[in-house]
């Protein structure tokens, strides 16, 4: 199928949105009316500028409230509907879409409906246009698309047709049934594609704010596609998005996102041997290191956080201002090289994370994906016999790199020299849990589809965690085996603990980094009191209502500021470290099956940080 955005989707002036569309690879635009009278330009102009861009610009829309209409409007109706024929042929443009009358105007009549619609089909028809009639969620008389598809075949015309928009379908409660069983593929005009979260609202307010790409909403996007796809339909499937956020980001990586979605709306509806070409999809299977942007002396609270917590330098790189420390299975790496990603990160952000390496059963495999996904590849300086690990942009201004497991070696054997043996600090830290990472409002959607998309993440339902200054709302990005696990987090609260971060850092990043243990008593003992976050007495009070817990237990959890949780599953033991330039730590132990995070606890976490935070108010 080809590939388009309709222009109000994204951010920008007209001329921003063709761009960002020929860039992200789409095949061509719907051209939004607004955007239009707003172009300071002639069509002719935009006609040239879109082919100059290699866009075909397949629809004008919408035409509002035309049909079943009395005198004076009919008559009015057709004069406007003829200058709009006259810029289609400026625009080069063959479809004009009609969306179901909202007039309190409008005649509940179907057959008038249907035939103003013939009339002005035989008018396009004359032109050489095509009219494609859609059914509001919210039209006066005509909502559903059956209705609509009823009214198309009473106008019985070869140049008029149905839109099919996923959204105002399942908005309202819609099944597939009429698309499979009675509209040919012959009479569909045009197909728009949008998802939404699952909500009860109003439909216009639904409508106009909370669309988003297939894939990041809860709607049955993917079997509406491959109803059209069994129907033999392979004609344009187009983004019709109204959403705030969309339209406060970047232009260019909204018509990214915006294809990645069209990518893998294909990729799940496309059956073997269809597209041979598609390449075997690897697994992420793990964290193989995490690195941190540091320069000079900057990072010393964040160093001494992490040698209480057992981490000790345990090798240096051959030829660069890197260092690695090592507890377990868990690779820290701290890189202060001048002329490195690192340290453009830093300048921007200070002592932060700045990248992610992910292990994958296919090197290979897994750089074809984020290639066909549409991801920037990075490409670093490696010196001679040093390792090149390949990475990708990934969110915000951070990498994401990959190295297959298992292999013959480690990344570290061949670029890092190990250092003498130093004595064991180790705080009985394993592996890493989970990685929570903050992102602004208008990046949400797209860090979880990022991971959706690239990896097949399964992305959990959002959560909302409850901060004293605000909502914390998160959603978690967990590989298929669950051994990587990424809750992400987002505020539009001033002063709660994610937003705090974004200020501090300057943009999206890593917040907090999970270890995962196996005796959370002994590893709170070896961190030392002075670096944990304080829990206030009332927790365990609390705890002990709730839970029953034996009185030596309860006591030790109190003594070491632990947290607990428990379920049908299992147990769940963790702690928190203070923040040291924006970033803490936390250190788990699932007991049993346990496979959450300990919500239950999170408001007690934020609560904490922000005493942390505002220290003077003694909240």
């Amino acid at each position: 199928m080809k590939t388009a955005l309709a222009t109000v989707t994204i951010s920008g002036s007209l001329q921003e949105k063709l761009r960002a569309a020929a860039k992200a690879g789409f095949d061509g635009v719907e051209i939004f009316e607004n955007d239009l009278t707003q172009f300071d330009g002639s069509a002719r102009d935009l006609r040239q500028m879109a082919g100059d861009l290699g866009l075909e610009i397949i629809a004008l829309q919408p035409f509002r409230d035309f049909e079943a209409m009395p005198e004076p409007w009919r008559t009015q109706n057709f004069y406007r509907a003829q200058r709009k024929f006259e810029l289609m042929h400026e625009l080069g443009t063959k479809r004009l879409l009609i969306c179901s009358n909202v007039s309190p105007h409008v005649i509940d009549d179907p057959n008038r409906a249907a035939a103003d619609l013939h009339e002005l089909a035989e008018l396009a028809r004359q032109e050489g246009f095509i009219i494609g009639y859609e059914a509001l969620a919210w039209g006066r008389h005509v909502a559903d698309y059956q209705d609509a598809w009823d009214i198309v075949k009473r106008g019985d015309h070869p140049n008029l047709g149905i839109i099919l928009d996923s959204f105002h379908m399942f908005a309202r409660g819609n099944t597939l049934d009429v698309l499979r069983d009675e509209i040919p593929v012959d009479k569909i005009a045009l197909v728009q594609v949008a998802d939404a979260p699952s909500l009860q609202m109003d439909v216009l307010h639904y409508s106009r704010h909370f669309r988003c790409f297939p894939g990041q909403g809860d709607l049955p996007v993917v079997e509406f596609v491959q109803c059209l796809r069994d129907k033999g339909f392979d004609d344009y499937l187009s983004h019709e998005i109204f959403n705030d956020e969309f339209r406060s980001s970047s232009p260019l990586e909204k018509a990214v996102d915006g294809m990645r979605s069209l990518i893998w709306l294909d990729e799940q509806t496309s059956r073997e041997p269809e597209l041979p070409e598609l390449p075997p999809r690897p697994e992420i299977t793990d964290v193989e290191f995490i690195e941190f942007a540091i320069e000079g002396d900057s990072g010393a609270e964040l160093v001494a956080l992490l040698q209480s917590l057992g981490f000790q330098e345990t090798h240096r790189h051959r030829s660069k201002n890197v260092s690695l420390m090592r507890q377990g299975d868990i690779n820290l790496v701290l890189n202060r090289e001048p002329l490195s990603q690192a340290h453009e990160h830093y300048q921007a952000h200070g002592v932060s994370i700045c990248a992610l390496a992910f292990a994958t059963t296919n090197l290979a495999a897994t750089l074809a994906r984020t290639e066909r996904y549409r991801s920037r590849r990075f490409t670093n300086q490696a010196g001679p016999g040093e390792l090149n690990i390949p990475a990708i942009r990934g969110i915000g201004d951070s990498l994401v790199y990959f190295v297959e497991r298992p292999g013959r070696f480690r990344f570290f054997d061949i670029d890092f020299v190990p250092l003498a043996e130093a004595a064991d600090s180790s705080a009985g830290l394993q592996r890493i849990d989970h990685i929570g990472q903050t992102v602004s409002n208008t990046e949400f959607l797209s860090a979880s589809f990022f991971y959706k998309s690239l990896f097949e993440f399964d992305i959990e339902a959002s959560t909302d965690l409850p901060d004293i200054y605000g909502l914390v709302v998160s959603r978690v990005a967990k590989s298929r085996d669950g051994r990587v696990r990424i809750p992400l987090n987002m505020t539009a609260a001033r002063e709660a603990s994610a937003q705090r971060f974004i200020q501090k850092s300057r943009g999206s990043g890593v917040q907090q980094i999970a270890f995962g243990c196996e005796d959370i008593f002994a590893s709170a003992e070896a961190v030392g009191a002075e670096m944990l976050l304080a829990i206030p007495e009332n927790y365990y009070r609390d705890l002990d209502a709730r839970f029953a817990l034996e009185p030596e237990l309860l006591a030790r959890l109190r003594r070491l500021n632990i947290l607990y949780d428990r379920n049908d599953d299992g147990e769940f033991f963790h702690f928190y470290t203070r923040e040291a330039l924006g970033v803490f730590f936390e250190v788990v132990q699932r007991c049993g099956s346990y496979d959450r995070y300990g919500e239950a606890n999170a408001h007690i976490r934020l609560a904490s940080q922000a005493r942390q935070y505002r220290p003077e108010e003694g909240l």
